[in-house]
């Protein structure tokens, strides 16, 4: 009966406005959307040179090389505004899917070791590989993220009574600590300290658009397949056994997810650094206003961790200028406060 139930849930979500919210989900990401767009022309607008939103648009739409102004707008300010936007969707994508899967609220790509994973590799690259394209970087990264990912859930599983969230989140921390001291060992010994600074303060300054054309058609397909897979994710994150009972592969479903978080958070580390709790924050942001059905949250998710980020650049430049605070403190203020709220409840767990 429970199997049944909740299979008719699932194929009619608007029948459960406690657990979906169909007409919230809309709101929220027609709202998302508008507030992004804001967010974008207002990280485009401000800077160290003040230009006119009527300069802006015309360097948008309308660009003259020959412009100082148009050439800081298409050269500097809209890569770094759209690097915020993406890497943003695939932190908080990355969150929410992890947090799917493993039923874990305190899930995040950032305290399971998956940024760390990929810092580190990217440390290895700078340090045996100068020079390396932008490219293999990326690649470099998703291996970083999979070692990291790896070495957390084979320690959590380690424990008698098996791996509970807290569990899994002090094996993230432990092992987060050891790559970024392998990672800063590295910087010493190789003296490439100053290359690494920018990775572990997080930040979207100097983002190219090559960098974007090469990030684009690998974050696009993770965020395609993972709304392909977000109604697996619905189901597998009701519990596992009634997964099975409604006849879900749930190992091919976990790999399939895993793959796409390594993909998304492989690639946002490698172009911004280790900007650790939009995944933890946004998921459950969005989870309490639009229900529990993935084929929402992931899509809002996506936009509310891109206007996130967006505007926490935007204050990362206002704060003190000419200088710029690291967009991961800043982000770190709220995600921290909200990891201890989360820990707190799941203390029973210990």
């Amino acid at each position: 009966m429970l199997h049944t139930e909740e299979a008719a849930r699932l194929e009619n979500p608007s029948k459960t406005p406690l657990r979906t919210r169909p007409l919230a989900a809309t709101l929220v990401l027609i709202g998302g959307l508008a507030a992004l767009i804001v967010g974008l022309v207002t990280s485009i607008s401000l800077g160290a040179a003040d230009i006119r939103f009527l300069t802006v648009w015309q360097a948008v739409f309308h660009f003259n090389p020959d412009l100082t102004q148009h050439q800081i707008i298409q050269e500097l300010r809209l890569p770094r505004a759209l690097a915020g936007a993406m890497v943003g969707a695939c932190f908080a994508v990355a969150g929410a899917i992890m947090q799917g899967i493993t039923r874990n609220p305190l899930a995040d790509s950032g305290l399971l070791g998956i940024n760390a994973g990929a810092g580190f590799a990217l440390a290895v690259c700078f340090a045996l590989l100068p020079g390396l394209p932008f490219l293999y970087l990326i690649m470099y990264s998703f291996i970083g993220a999979a070692i990291g990912a790896g070495m957390v859930y084979g320690i959590g599983s380690l424990t008698k009574n098996g791996m509970t969230p807290v569990r899994l989140a002090l094996s993230g921390a432990a092992v987060g600590a050891l790559l970024v001291a392998l990672s800063e060992g590295i910087a010493l010994y190789f003296r490439i300290g100053q290359d690494l600074a920018f990775w572990y303060a997080g930040g979207v300054a100097g983002t190219k658009w090559l960098q974007l054309k090469i990030m684009f058609p690998w974050v696009a397909a993770a965020l395609v397949g993972s709304l392909m897979l977000s109604r697996s994710i619905t189901v597998l994150s009701l519990g596992e056994e009634l997964a099975q009972g409604l006849g879900q592969r749930t190992g091919r479903v976990k790999l399939m997810a895993m793959v796409l978080v390594l993909v998304l958070a492989g690639a946002a580390v490698s172009a911004v650094g280790a900007v650790g709790f939009i995944g933890l924050v946004i998921p459950h942001i969005v989870r309490a206003l639009v229900g529990v059905d993935y084929r929402w949250i992931i899509p809002c998710s996506a936009v509310m961790g891109g206007l996130l980020m967006v505007i926490a650049d935007i204050c990362a430049r206002m704060i003190h200028p000419p200088y710029e605070t690291p967009i991961g403190a800043l982000i770190a203020l709220i995600g921290v406060p909200f990891f201890l709220y989360l820990v707190r409840k799941e203390r029973r767990e210990l």
